[in-house]
């Protein structure tokens, strides 16, 4: 793996390519400050805890980043791919990504574009499969509906076995991480649970999500759930076109300030006739 890294660095000029490491998440939270990203450190330390990644470097400067969360050999996203403003246009994005391909191995992979980032990923082989949709706003004082439980340590694994029916991976570690840090609810029926919603700290609030469940009723309540939990805090949703949760969104006041273009490589689907759907993703980087 250093090999390559020293490989690709010859392209770079004097850039070198190096294994992300916790002593670069101070540069990391710059880079995506300068870039308009709300990532606190602890966000980033969540993402490195999940992730494998590289950093780019040119005279002790991080100039650049790149993350790859393996879920197991199912699948890998690449995300937290940033490169410094001055840098681009000079390759750095293409050598970030080459790396990012070569730690990911032969999974099939997902990433969420920016408008900017999708030349380089459809030349890298991604093709477009849906529109991620970024909610937001202070969260306003609702009823809280009922049928929404805790969890018990027992359900852990009941989460994660439903995660992977709606992702179509196996996300243990994440969820196990959501665990630590934040909390979970569940709709519980005949003592099976059928949906579960996350919450958690994150950017400049709380971010609701992953949720995964049958139905749009259920995800909207599990969701309605932790926005009462939060009347007055600022809270995120990262929802995509395909759940059709957007306009019950913006009627809750979490309003669409953006997204992404979802995309996988090669093209994954999904089974037509899974019992569970994700209404929610953990966040854009993360799926």
């Amino acid at each position: 793996m250093l090999q390559e890294f020293k490989d690709l660095s010859m392209q770079l000029s004097q850039i070198e390519l190096a294994p992300f490491g916790s002593e670069h998440l101070e540069s990391a939270v710059r880079l995506s400050r300068e870039a308009g990203w709300p990532h606190r450190l602890e966000d980033w330390q969540m993402a490195l805890a999940l992730s494998e990644g590289v950093v780019a470097i040119e005279a002790g400067r991080v100039l650049g980043t790149t993350l790859v969360t393996a879920y197991g050999n199912d699948c890998a996203t690449i995300n937290m791919v940033i490169v410094d403003e001055a840098m681009r246009g000079r390759g750095l994005g293409r050598g970030l990504m080459d790396a990012a391909l070569r730690i990911a191995g032969d999974r099939p992979l997902r990433l969420v574009a920016t408008a900017d980032g999708l030349p380089l990923y459809e030349k890298l082989g991604f093709r477009e499969t849906g529109t991620v949709l970024q909610h937001q706003g202070i969260a306003r004082e609702l009823a809280a509906p009922a049928g929404i439980d805790p969890v018990t340590t027992e359900d852990t694994a009941a989460i994660t076995a439903l995660d992977g029916v709606a992702f179509g991976a196996d996300r243990r570690d994440l969820i196990a991480y959501i665990a630590k840090v934040g909390e979970f609810a569940v709709i519980r029926r005949n003592d099976r649970i059928d949906g579960f919603a996350a919450l958690r700290a994150f950017g400049r609030g709380n971010v609701i999500g992953p949720v995964v469940a049958a139905n749009a009723d259920d995800a909207k309540a599990l969701i309605t759930h932790f926005i009462a939990r939060r009347a007055g805090q600022f809270v995120r949703v990262d929802t995509t076109a395909e759940t059709g949760l957007s306009p019950w969104l913006s009627d809750q006041g979490l309003i669409h300030v953006g997204g992404g273009i979802a995309m996988d490589r090669p093209a994954l689907g999904r089974a037509a006739d899974r019992a569970a759907f994700t209404f929610a993703l953990a966040n854009q980087a993360l799926g």
